[in-house]
């Protein structure tokens, strides 16, 4: 439920074993003159049953209701809807990172520092804790992550002869050539704006600015050199039909080439392993996982892909907030709150699960045997401090299609996309009352 693919669920029966780090306090006070405290969550995809159970037979003070509103899009409507209208909003909500800051924009999210939660930096990794550093304050707690990994398919790469895998973006063009050869593509993209921001955060960019306010916004994705210098290497890759452009992530048809081998590597959340299995169970055995390839020879640039949070929304109902609190920290700090999180098939964003013995030690034979976790926590110790999102960054997702997509589906220049996608966000963020690139 708590990412919007299911992540890993392999590290499950490992992570609950571990002792806990930040653990706060749940002697369940929160009631009212009429008796327990009834708060609502919302989210998405597998309901959190036994969370919900569990927390409610500990805290009988205090009940938790979950609403399932379908996707994350659809949450995002109904939560802006609710907030809006200044009524009907949850009181716990699963917010992306790359959502959250437009949440934080509205006023509506309560500050976790007033419950000290700017304590907990050193819990989680670097990247999903800046993710919920906003603006000066923490506005969410990270639930899972995604630091980025190449996956591939080994039996592939092997038949095209590429038998070192690619550490550099020259090498990974090389062995786009060998394996489009063979007559696989060596990944597919139809125009993912996620994937397009994480590049960029992988090499380096940083093509938005947001004052500490977050009412100044400055979108340098024209300018911005790393920006460019991706910009550039994936029209090369479309222009010499290196990349399928056609498949469309998350169908059947990409499924099918994922387990076939037609689509030969991705580049993508450490989340992914448990959809590989799922949706291309027919490839057991042939995939493995590396770091991503960077630019120079032997750099460690990477970046989070994916990922979400749990946020309170500020009611004005003081007794809900501080119910709202508890569950908070039972679902990121509490033994039996993360094992049903993982059983949900999260990637962690805990530093003591992540650098524990028995996470780093589990292996995968849907992987050929290997230790995938050791690869994933170093991905995560990779990812590049001082990426900004937008504070309306779900809107400028939703019109990536429109502009940078084109280049996929209609063969037109990426750049020229790239123009016509910042033009939209300026002049969106101008007209909500932004001042942006003025």
């Amino acid at each position: 439920m708590i990412s919007t693919r299911k992540a890993m669920a392999a590290i499950a029966a490992t992570a609950v074993l571990l002792p806990l780090a930040a653990c706060g306090n749940s002697n369940s006070q929160a009631t009212t003159s009429d008796g327990p405290v009834t708060i609502t969550w919302w989210g998405w995809g597998v309901p959190p049953a036994e969370q919900v159970k569990d927390f409610n037979k500990s805290h009988p003070n205090i009940k938790v209701k979950f609403e399932n509103i379908g996707s994350a899009s659809d949450q995002y409507t109904s939560l802006n809807n609710a907030i809006a209208a200044g009524k009907g909003m949850p009181d716990v909500a699963t917010i992306e990172y790359f959502a959250l800051p437009q949440f934080v924009h509205t006023g509506k999210l309560l500050d976790l520092t007033q419950f000290g939660a700017d304590k907990f930096g050193d819990d989680y990794t670097k990247g999903t804790w800046e993710s919920v550093n906003i603006n000066g304050g923490v506005y969410a707690l990270p639930t899972d992550s995604g630091p980025m990994a190449f996956f591939y398919n080994k039996e592939v790469f092997d038949k095209a002869g590429v038998t070192d895998i690619p550490t550099t973006w020259d090498e990974y063009y090389e062995a786009a050539k060998k394996i489009r050869a063979v007559g696989s593509y060596i990944t597919s993209d139809t125009g993912d704006a996620g994937l397009y921001d994480s590049m960029i955060w992988a090499s380096g960019g940083h093509p938005y600015k947001v004052s500490d306010d977050g009412a100044t916004v400055e979108i340098s994705l024209t300018k911005d050199k790393a920006t460019a210098r991706f910009t550039e290497f994936w029209q090369k890759m479309i222009d010499e039909g290196l990349i399928d452009t056609n498949t469309k992530g998350w169908t059947d048809e990409w499924n099918h080439g994922l387990a076939d081998g037609s689509i030969a590597s991705l580049l993508t959340g450490a989340w992914m392993p448990a959809n590989l299995e799922s949706g291309a169970a027919a490839a057991s055995g042939k995939w493995r996982v590396a770091q991503m390839p960077t630019w120079e020879k032997g750099g460690t640039e990477n970046a989070e892909n994916g990922g979400s949070s749990i946020a309170l929304l500020n009611t004005g109902d003081e007794a809900k907030q501080k119910a709202a609190w508890e569950f908070a920290e039972y679902i990121n700090h509490s033994k039996k709150g993360t094992m049903y999180g993982y059983k949900l098939g999260v990637f962690p964003a805990t530093n003591y699960v992540l650098e524990s013995d028995e996470f780093l030690n589990t292996t995968s034979d849907y992987f050929g045997g290997q230790n995938i976790n050791k690869e994933f926590a170093e991905a995560s110790k990779r990812v590049l401090s001082g990426w900004t999102n937008l504070p309306y960054e779900v809107y400028a997702r939703n019109v990536f299609t429109d502009t940078v997509g084109k280049a996929f589906s209609e063969k037109s220049s990426l750049s020229d996309g790239v123009a016509a996608w910042q033009k939209s966000l300026v002049d969106f963020g101008n007209d909500q009352g932004f001042t942006v690139n003025k």
